[in-house]
């Protein structure tokens, strides 16, 4: 059974032209499949970012895995949690 394509224009800039250029090249296949897988993995379920309650607190390293970037934790809040202080000196500041 084949998919069903919907043919689009997409409008970039030369230099990100050229790039997704030569990923293609890269990995031997077309510029169309290239530039669908990309946008599939970009834009699937998993890689959705989460609805956090307010005020929770996350760790760098959930953070980064989440691909979501959130305030600095004041003083005090790194103060008060050692493990937090911990985190925030080894993964926060890069």
């Amino acid at each position: 059974m084949e998919t069903i394509r919907i043919q689009t224009v997409l409008r970039l800039p030369p230099e990100l032209m050229d790039r997704v250029k030569r990923g293609a090249r890269k990995e031997k296949c077309s510029f169309n499949s290239y530039v669908e897988r990309i946008l599939d993995e970009a834009t699937a379920e998993s890689s959705a970012i989460p609805m956090l309650p307010a005020g929770m607190k996350v760790s760098d390293e959930v953070r980064n895995l989440a691909r979501f970037k959130l305030p600095a934790p004041t003083a005090e809040e790194l103060e008060a949690d050692p493990r937090l202080a911990y985190l925030w000196e080894k993964y926060g500041q890069a």
